[in-house]
């Protein structure tokens, strides 16, 4: 696909993709000729404008085209009902889709959370498709007793059940999210990013989120996405892609999990400092230098 230059200021192209009897939304930020093609996969509960400051950054650069995905129930993207269409594989089928679409024969793909283990399984559904992953706290992880999300996916899908919904404006959005963690530790341009990509526009003038939080908490603790958190720690000692596994120092999500990914997939955990569960978005010329260190 030939683009123009892009320059800092370009916003990003929205277009859809049927599959799975789904819309699949997704947004091209544009490319130089010949420039790498990166999918950028978001966490649980975001979307893909929440990657519009890096994105924006990678595509005027000139080396990169980078395309982001609203993973089923999220974003623009069609909402089946849970939890049984929120399966890994499914969703990285999506994924695959949109890469079609953009005539994309092989990409480098970077995934935060969901978006990291849904990338893993995009490498195990069409083995060669991904040059090279980088996967930010990916959700790829043994389940069973005592091990991988089971301790804390039940509290992960009740928070995410109480979550608001409906606000009187994108900006009490802002004003709220920024003053208390995880979302306070964002760079402002990254949290202002996803409140006008994450939320739709209600007829009586208010917003409201544009991933609901049932979907969401489905993601988190239902049954059908658990086992693809499973068949994702599984793949990673089988990955064809060249792959980098990092974490925030300040994370919530324990060293130790993303130390067993890493050793999985049989790379040496890279530590983030300082950085959150969403470190890619907290700096955003940080994220920009380590996507571009590690995609070359």
């Amino acid at each position: 696909m030939a683009h123009p230059a892009r320059t800092a200021l370009d916003p990003p192209r929205q277009f859809f993709v049927e599959h799975d009897g789904l819309r699949i939304a997704a947004l091209d930020w544009g490319g130089a000729p010949g420039a790498r093609p990166v999918l950028l996969l978001h966490p649980n509960g975001f979307c893909a404008g929440f990657f519009d400051p890096l994105a924006r950054r990678l595509a005027a650069g000139g080396a990169f085209h980078p395309v982001g995905v609203d993973l089923r129930g999220h974003g623009d993207t069609d909402k089946p009902e849970p939890p049984e269409p929120y399966r890994y594989p499914a969703m990285a089928g999506d994924v695959a889709a949109v890469a079609d679409a953009c005539g994309f024969d092989t990409v480098d793909m970077v995934g935060n959370s969901l978006g990291g283990g849904v990338a893993v399984h995009l490498d195990k559904l069409q083995p060669g498709r991904a040059g090279r992953l980088v996967l930010c706290e990916p959700i790829v992880l043994p389940v069973g007793p005592g091990q991988g999300p089971v301790s804390t996916a039940q509290p992960m899908a009740a928070a995410a059940l109480r979550r608001k919904v409906v606000w009187p404006s994108r900006e009490a959005m802002v004003h709220s999210y920024g003053s208390r963690p995880p979302m306070d530790r964002l760079a402002p341009e990254a949290l202002a990013a996803y409140v006008r990509w994450g939320t739709h526009d209600r007829p009586d003038g208010q917003v409201e989120l544009a991933c609901p939080p049932r979907i969401e908490a489905a993601i988190f603790a239902g049954d059908p996405a658990l086992a693809g958190v499973n068949a994702g720690f599984e793949h990673l000692p089988h990955l064809t892609a060249s792959v980098a596994v990092l974490w925030g120092d300040r994370s919530t999500v324990p060293r130790e999990r993303m130390e067993a990914a890493a050793a999985a997939a049989g790379v040496e955990l890279e530590i983030v400092e300082p950085g959150g569960h969403f470190f890619l978005s907290e700096d955003t010329a940080r994220g920009v230098a380590l996507i571009e260190s590690h995609l070359g």
